[in-house]
């Protein structure tokens, strides 16, 4: 069937038809509706992108260009008001400089593990990175305590040293939406809460998705009692296998992309999506889907 004009389904229409708890009626749309409504609903532009650093064959510990890095902001900055990081070292300090050139906001991470070293060289970059005005958020820390590399007492010496280095900056960890309510004395150091919240990795079907995002999103923010509270991660991949009720694939992708974002813009939800282009290296632990988490593929083009 041919494209009509009065078939049409914009962003300003979905918004007023959004559901609390259900969003969007993807019924209603055909497939080729659904690859314009997500392509407008990208256009409309985000509140924030997790950066994908790694262009295919290389992976964490290669260091990474300045030029390399421009050319990922150059793309990126159309569409987002602000980027998320995740390390301060090995090219990624280049991230939050050429962001903050293009006018784009910076949530700026250490990465944090079990080799103490490299903990303080992170640290260190965060500091001075912070200090040279090219950090709005500051996060110690990416799900170091899921992962089991350092201790709650660790972590919050690492958060306290950052926090009276760069007192008029917010600085958060970020973890999984439920350990701000199982580790009350991290959430309290915290200034602004930083929760992960993947209905994905929960084996969540996509028609209960935005509803069990929501869920998770509340009890992290309820965790924080009155504190400023992020999503620093969301996604759907486009491919791979599924996990319980989650199914990966193009449409379910756009459908998630679209509801989150609706969402996200309806009830003013701060929302880090994951993530900006896909990643050949991030395999292994996350399996075959791990790599096709991106809105733009390897090749950094738009994947619908």
């Amino acid at each position: 069937m041919s494209y009509r004009k009065e078939q049409h389904f914009s962003v300003e229409e979905t918004k007023s038809k959004f559901k609390e708890n259900i969003g969007v009626e993807f019924k209603e749309y055909s497939q080729k509706d659904l690859v314009q409504l997500w392509r407008e609903t990208l256009d409309t532009g985000m509140h924030g992108i997790c950066f994908s650093l790694y262009e295919d064959g290389q992976e964490p510990g290669d260091t990474i260009t300045v030029e390399q890095v421009e050319r990922r902001i150059k793309i990126l900055k159309p569409y987002t008001k602000w980027v998320r990081s995740f390390s301060c070292i090995e090219g990624n300090e280049h991230i939050p400089r050429i962001a903050k050139k293009h006018g784009i906001k910076t949530m700026v991470g250490a990465w944090l593990g079990d080799d103490l070293e490299k903990n303080e060289e992170e640290i260190e970059a965060l500091i001075q990175l912070a200090k040279e005005g090219c950090v709005d958020i500051a996060a110690v820390g990416n799900e170091v305590l899921y992962r089991k590399e350092l201790t709650e007492e660790e972590l919050l010496v690492y958060i306290k040293r950052v926090k009276k280095a760069l007192p008029e900056i917010e600085v958060g960890y970020v973890d999984a939406y439920y350990e701000f309510a199982k580790r009350p004395a991290i959430t309290e150091a915290c200034d602004v809460i930083l929760a992960n919240c993947y209905p994905y990795w929960e084996g969540c079907n996509i028609d209960y998705s935005l509803n069990h995002m929501q869920q998770m999103y509340n009890l992290a923010k309820n965790a924080g009692k009155g504190k400023r509270t992020i999503i620093t991660e969301t996604g759907w991949p486009s491919q791979g296998s599924s996990l319980g009720g989650a199914h990966s694939g193009a449409e379910n992708t756009m459908k998630y992309f679209i509801n989150s974002q609706v969402w996200s813009e309806v009830d003013d939800v701060e929302m880090f999506y994951f993530s900006s282009f896909d990643e050949s290296w991030k395999v292994g632990a996350e399996g075959d889907v791990g790599a096709y988490w991106g809105l733009w593929d390897k090749h950094e083009k738009l994947k619908f």
